[in-house]
């Protein structure tokens, strides 16, 4: 429970069988991401499974997150598989071509020639090839290649700059929702949206589908950037997909989006995850380079929540040394992390009587400093407030919403423990809490703790007690 930043682990071909999954856990993933670009709804309802079955296995809570396809802007496909583009040729992008050739090539996106305009500059296979638009007639855009290589079938299409009208959520993602609520995840994903509206439709989608999943807006459009405020009012976190968003606002801007992308989370009481290529090597090595462990590290120092494995737990040869190797750089950098505790009070105005509770705990917590606080929580809103700011002091939350406690494995520093709730009566709970972390071995006799509780007993959002007990000074209530 020592780690504070949460690792998300993608599952796939390298990490579905029961033995490696239950070693990628006991390893210390957080939370396993089914990625609804690749396999069947049967696929995701087996892999949940195993998951599930493995955290229990573990001994460890495991979230599930579900993430979304979004809009296929993609080539289609070649006759001979894939073809090599000479820098200044000619080469047509057809809506209407079946199979391309060296000269031309179909489009899944058909909508294509109406989103570009000569001069505009067209990025493939995550920017690797650019072909400038010279004109568009009728379904066709014919272009000349700018940077030239070798394309395959179905790769990316990103406009530099952006402006592609593509939707983000299509009829797919629509059905994958319902799926994701019949799986029951934690979280759900939402790819490509454009501004607040999109991640208005997907919660709706979701709610009406009996999901109360935690909303994650990937951004990684350059509109996304420009409406960034408004879409995190409307989720409940952000990913910073730093692939398509390089993409598309250049790579060198990215690092400094990172920062601001994160520090806008946490400032909003929202989530943050770090994504794309942080292990990208480890696919096929069994050690990171020192780029890999700079950006790993830097990611946790810049406070975001989770740092997220793709292609190298999905298919890699090292899944679990991945884990290992990434949970070992997260706490080397969490050592050397900034408290700023005092700075991050100025200027904050609070109007709710939990999320006053809850600051006031963050700041006896950190000037007492006490060995750890204890959240007794309905819904995980307390414990989410306490992760914005950093005291250095673990957060135990302890509910008795399965719900609730796999939500809160992407919380940074909060540690989720399930406590039932059998009492009406604020002492023995308080009582009770205080024996839980005796017995998970993370206080001692005599150690100071912060308390926090709500009543009456059960309703969610009434946290509006806060106690501070050393460990084993009181008896049982009840007990002389």
């Amino acid at each position: 429970m020592s780690r504070h930043t949460k690792i998300v682990a993608t599952l796939g071909p390298a990490s579905s069988d029961p033995a490696t999954l239950e070693r990628l856990i006991q390893s210390g993933v957080d939370v396993v991401r089914l990625n609804f670009s690749h396999g069947s709804a049967e696929d995701h309802i087996r892999r949940a499974v195993q998951a599930r079955e493995a955290a229990l296995l573990a001994g460890r809570p495991v979230g599930i997150l579900a993430d979304m396809q979004g809009p296929k802007i993609r080539i289609g496909k070649f006759e001979v598989g894939k073809i090599t583009l000479q820098r200044d040729a000619e080469f047509i992008l057809d809506a209407r071509c079946e199979l391309g050739n060296g000269q031309r090539v179909g489009l899944d996106y058909r909508d294509l020639p109406r989103d570009v305009k000569p001069g505009d500059v067209l990025l493939l296979d995550d920017g690797r090839l650019k072909l400038g638009v010279e004109r568009v007639v009728g379904h066709e855009i014919h272009t000349r290649v700018k940077v030239g290589g070798e394309l395959s079938n179905n790769k990316g299409i990103n406009r530099q700059g952006g402006g592609l009208t593509a939707p983000a959520l299509t009829a797919k993602d629509m059905d994958d929702i319902k799926t994701a609520a019949q799986i029951g995840v934690d979280f759900v994903a939402i790819s490509f949206p454009k501004g607040s509206a999109d991640m208005y439709m997907a919660r709706q989608l979701l709610r009406a589908a009996g999901s109360s999943a935690v909303l994650i807006a990937k951004i990684e459009r350059t509109e996304a950037v420009a409406n960034l405020e408004d879409i995190l009012d409307a989720s409940d976190g952000i990913m910073v997909a730093r692939g398509d968003l390089a993409v598309e606002v250049g790579d060198a801007a990215v690092p400094a989006l990172q920062k601001r992308m994160i520090r806008a989370a946490r400032e909003r009481n929202k989530l943050a995850i770090t994504a794309t290529q942080m292990m990208e090597s480890m696919i096929h090595s069994p050690v990171p380079t020192r780029a890999e462990v700079s950006d790993v590290a830097n990611a946790v120092l810049d406070g975001t929540d989770a740092v997220m494995l793709s292609a190298e737990t999905a298919s890699g040869k090292f899944p679990v040394e991945v884990v290992e190797s990434m949970s070992r750089i997260c706490l080397e950098a969490e050592k050397s992390a900034e408290v700023t505790m005092d700075r991050d009070f100025l200027d904050r105005v609070f109007v709710r009587i939990d999320q006053s509770i809850a600051m006031a705990a963050m700041w006896t917590a950190y000037h007492l400093k006490v060995k750890a606080i204890a959240s007794l929580t309905q819904t995980g809103s307390t414990a989410l407030w306490m992760s914005r700011l950093n005291s250095g002091v673990p957060i135990y939350a302890l509910t008795p919403e399965i719900s609730a406690r796999n939500q809160m494995t992407l919380y940074r520093e909060v540690y989720p423990l399930l406590m039932s709730q059998i009492h009406a009566d604020r002492d023995v709970l308080l009582w009770e809490a205080e024996q839980i972390l005796l017995e998970q071995g993370v206080v001692d006799y005599g150690d100071l703790i912060v308390l926090t509780i709500g009543e009456p007993i059960g309703a969610p959002g009434g946290t509006n007690t806060m106690k501070i007990v050393r460990v084993g000074d009181s008896p049982k209530p009840g007990v002389e």
